[in-house]
């Protein structure tokens, strides 16, 4: 199949158009220069030719070898060639005239036959016997050739011809039927008044760029008022005709390509909602919609999530109400009203909206929405915007309103029509499958959030004991940790601690984490079969791997026990997870990482496992995290441990509690992609024993 004018992105040209030309044309197509087209004036200059034979056939005079060479360069490289110096036919063409005098040029052109080459001839003949008339002859003829090549690069609908100083000739009619307004002999202001007043200085621009120093191809897609009030897009493109290094004058066309600019833009605008799937949350979602339609379809866009849609918060009251989840406004608006919040009660117009599944669209004086129709808070920005219009489309998922967007057109933007309206309902529906993905994410999360917050209980009070624990979920809402952390007060009045992390960032895992923590707390707890830190841990690695409940467990299980003067002893087994740190009273600190963590749990339940001591005084702080406090994406984990060993220093130094030393060690971690956790133990001195001096 032949490329078309669109597939190469030259206008299609129709070769009948050259029928009564005065000048001889052929056309030949594709590589092989198929001879497919030649007009009446080109037969009686050079006889007749065979139709749809090769240019070397058909022209197989030898003069003729240097016309068919430039075809192959023409067709080659697209560029277009001259010759201006009189060439002559030998005659012995079958039907031809006889000798005859004649310039030409080749041009690149596509037709219904594909790409191919224009060849444009004049016949010369009279300069040999009449050398002034056959100059006169040549200019006009010439002229005539420079004007079919400018055509040759236009879109064939309304021509015009125009004149350096804006006067300007409709040649091919059209302007008064599309506009409704008469042609004008001239650009001013008033012609351009049916130009979209967004477009105006942009065509304006583009003009005297082209006409600027050396004249140059000019093309602009534009926006036109039609006889109907509604704008379409229009292209306009022209080509100068220079005479002596000056454009002489402007040949041109405009047509209508409101249609293959609208299909451009839905494939432009669904390839840009299509990143709501890399979404993480759900205003991250939303504002990726917002954010694709402005400044294409309207000048700002806000979304409006319902209550109970991801979000996590009903109304007051229980009455109809939204939240701002997403909004987008061009260059040159006030600021949007702030995200997020309490939702807001909807105004009349939007609890229609939402009751009616059907979108609206309210047209106003600039500054001036119609009083009660909004909601306060929308109604003062419309204000401040000047807006002229809201188009309020319902967002629909599973068969049920779950928010609402409304696009604003602000100034002098005209109101969106059907065909936009349309467009934007379009966008918003390709994105509900995405969005509903998001808003289950979310959902889903909320609810796992719910369980391990539910878990992850206030440490008890230990005598002899300080202890503190802290939970902090990763900065983006894509994952659900399983992080967890534990702690239990045993009757014999030693503490077990533990911290662990379980693969997975999903409900799964926040399921997986309440049943080993409860599991671990059985094993330790139970007084019939006392354990150490390594047995406890070996038990439950049976249990888990045999019942399947995850697939991977990293863990640090401290069982510690009071000794006299206010010290403790610390036993305890690491399950593949980051070793714990000490910070002792006076002193640098220290990671214990003994001769190395043992196998994570769910890998080797029959591998034995270690225990390890330490023997804690008072004013020493034991702490156990997870991995989201010392990873940190490009570099070591170790660069990590260090950083946190830092800043423990850093808190001692600066006298605070437990409980503050925690909070301080999460807020350290910048740029969080992970969850973190940690607990941490301190012993008490006995009362009447002075507390040890930090360094």
């Amino acid at each position: 199949m032949s490329p078309s004018g669109q597939d190469t992105g030259m206008p299609e040209l129709e070769p009948e158009v050259f029928d009564s030309a005065i000048v001889p044309v052929a056309i030949t197509a594709g590589a092989e220069h198929l001879l497919v087209y030649y007009n009446a004036a080109f037969r009686r200059l050079f006889g007749p030719r065979p139709l749809g034979a090769p240019a070397r056939e058909a022209f197989g005079e030898p003069a003729a070898a240097r016309f068919v060479d430039m075809l192959e360069d023409v067709y080659r490289d697209r560029t277009a060639r001259q010759v201006t110096s009189p060439r002559t036919t030998d005659g012995s063409a079958p039907g031809s005239p006889g000798v005859q005098h004649f310039v030409y040029s080749c041009s690149p052109v596509v037709s219904r036959h594909g790409p191919g080459v224009l060849a444009v001839a004049i016949d010369t003949s009279a300069q040999v016997a009449a050398a002034l008339r056959a100059e006169e002859l040549s200019e006009q003829r010439h002229q005539a050739l420079q004007r079919y090549e400018a055509l040759m690069s236009a879109v064939s609908q309304i021509v015009w011809l125009m004149q350096p100083n804006g006067e300007i000739t409709e040649l091919v009619g059209g302007f008064e039927d599309f506009t409704g307004v008469p042609w004008r002999p001239v650009i001013d202001q008033e012609w351009l008044a049916s130009v979209h007043p967004h477009d105006r200085n942009r065509l304006v621009h583009t003009w005297r760029e082209a006409a600027a120093d050396t004249p140059s191809m000019f093309v602009c897609t534009f926006r036109m008022r039609t006889a109907s009030g509604t704008y379409r897009h229009v292209q306009s493109r022209a080509v100068p005709i220079v005479r002596g290094n000056v454009a002489a004058e402007w040949i041109g066309t405009t047509a209508d390509v409101e249609d293959q600019w609208r299909n451009r833009l839905r494939e432009r605008l669904l390839a840009r909602v299509a990143t709501v799937t890399a979404a993480a949350d759900v205003p991250q979602a939303f504002a990726a919609v917002t954010a694709a339609v402005v400044p294409e379809l309207a000048d700002a866009c806000t979304v409006f999530l319902l209550p109970g849609h991801g979000m996590g918060q009903e109304a007051p009251g229980g009455g109809p109400s939204a939240s701002r989840v997403a909004a987008t406004a061009r260059d040159g608006l006030p600021a949007t009203p702030p995200l997020g919040g309490e939702p807001r009660p909807l105004g009349p117009v939007a609890r229609e909206v939402v009751e009616t599944r059907r979108p609206r669209l309210l047209t106003f004086p600039p500054g001036e929405p119609p009083a009660g129709a909004l909601a306060e808070m929308s109604a003062q920005w419309l204000r401040e915007a000047r807006a002229t219009s809201v188009a309020l489309v319902p967002i629909v998922i599973d068969a049920a309103v779950a928010a609402f967007a409304a696009a604003v057109g602000c100034a002098d933007s005209p109101p969106p029509g059907p065909a936009d309206l349309q467009l934007l309902g379009e966008v918003l529906h390709e994105v509900s499958d995405p969005l509903r993905q998001a808003m289950e994410l979310q959902r889903t999360r909320h609810t796992a959030l719910t369980l391990q917050r539910s878990l992850l209980t206030p440490t008890p009070r230990v005598p002899g004991a300080e202890l503190a624990a802290h939970y902090q979920p990763a900065n983006t809402t894509a994952e659900i940790g399983g992080d967890w952390y534990d702690s239990l007060l045993l009757p014999d009045g030693s503490v077990t601690l533990t911290i662990g992390d379980i693969a997975g960032h999903d409900l799964d895992a926040a399921t997986a984490m309440s049943q080993l923590r409860s599991m671990l707390r059985v094993i330790a707890y139970d007084p019939a079969h006392p354990s150490t830190p390594a047995e406890s841990l070996a038990r439950l690695d049976r249990v888990v791997e045999g019942l399947g409940i995850a697939p991977l467990v990293t863990a640090v299980h401290t069982h510690l026990v009071p000794r006299g003067s206010g010290g403790w002893q610390a036993a305890w087994s690491n399950a593949g997870h980051p070793p714990p740190l000490l910070l002792p009273a006076a002193g640098p600190p220290r990671f214990l990482e003994g001769s190395g963590p043992d196998l994570p749990l769910c890998v080797l339940p029959s591998m034995a496992r270690r225990t390890w001591h330490q023997e804690l005084s008072a004013g020493d702080t034991l702490l156990l995290y997870t991995d989201g406090l010392i990873e940190v994406p490009g570099t070591d984990i170790s660069e990590g441990m260090a950083a946190l060993a830092q800043e423990a220093v850093r808190s001692r130094s600066d006298g605070v509690s437990l409980t503050a030393l925690c909070a301080r060690l999460l807020a350290s971690a910048a740029d969080r992609r992970d969850d973190a956790a940690v607990i941490g133990f301190r012993p008490i001195p006995a009362k009447g024993e002075p507390r040890p001096d930090a360094d």
